[in-house]
């Protein structure tokens, strides 16, 4: 198994009427046993949030799960964290 760069995504959502200023991003690296994790960290912006780490025996797996967090993530408002 092969990796050629960690991946990851940083989203954001942000809602002034609703005070919600929050953060989750996603990354997709290999452990020092040959397996793939996905890391998760989500919480407020400006503040340190809270962190899961999940691990797959395959990348095609990781990468799986990867890409089902991105689309609920987006289906509830959050958009990519470096564009306007």
């Amino acid at each position: 198994m092969t990796h050629s760069a960690h991946r990851s995504i940083h989203l954001r959502r942000i809602d002034p009427a609703r005070n919600m200023r929050r953060f989750y991003s996603v990354t997709v690296q290999p452990t020092l046993f040959g397996e793939t994790s996905i890391v998760r960290e989500w919480g407020r912006i400006g503040y340190s949030g809270q962190m899961m780490m999940e691990t797959f025996d395959a990348v095609s797996d990781a990468d799986m799960a990867m890409s089902r967090l991105e689309r609920s993530k987006r289906r509830r408002g959050y958009r990519d964290m470096f564009s306007d």
